[in-house]
């Protein structure tokens, strides 16, 4: 079979391949790569094609071929060794259960901090991490914008200089 006869014939089941590929990889992309492979395949080894045998079951075989493998090396990459000597991995499991008690104790500690504020500073710091917005807290409190914005900043400096204290940092640890 000549290489031009051998290109026409593979162009004429393009159409027949995407299918095929798609129908095995179920997605547009990885089909249109495997349909490439495959192509450049079978263009790659046309002197191993018997002439007078079927030249579609010989490019479907590829590509199936091709297919296989490439699931194979995703199975592979995908699989857990555990080498350890009680099979941690393995026998740990999908789950993981979190200890949540540190964030707790933390959470509990900042809301005590930011209750010992001074009610001046800590109702606008409050209400602006509440979600409202620094017009919405200046129209509730009866106060000038600006007046609402320093307070709100004075509260994060206090409740900063608290934090510093509270777990030993020095001034040059807050750089």
């Amino acid at each position: 079979m000549s290489t031009i006869e051998f290109d026409s014939r593979l162009e004429e089941y393009r159409g027949i391949l995407h299918g095929f590929a798609y129908n095995l990889t179920k997605d547009y992309e990885d089909a249109r790569d495997l349909f490439q492979e495959t192509a450049y395949r079978a263009v790659k080894n046309r002197d191993k094609f018997m002439p007078g045998t079927n030249l579609k079951a010989w490019l479907f075989t590829i590509m199936k071929n091709i297919f296989i493998n490439n699931y194979r090396k995703k199975v592979k990459v995908n699989t857990v060794i555990d080498r350890t000597d009680n099979n941690f991995y393995i026998n740990s499991g999908k789950q993981v259960i979190r200890n949540e008690g540190d964030g707790n104790i933390m959470m509990e500690e900042l809301t005590a901090m930011i209750e010992g504020l001074e009610d001046g500073i800590r109702i606008p710091f409050e209400r602006h991490y509440q979600g409202f917005k620094y017009q919405e807290i200046a129209d509730e409190m009866n106060l000038p914008l600006g007046t609402v914005k320093s307070r709100i900043f004075f509260a994060r400096k206090e409740l900063k200089d608290l934090i510093y204290r509270k777990y030993g940092m020095t001034q040059t640890d807050r750089s």
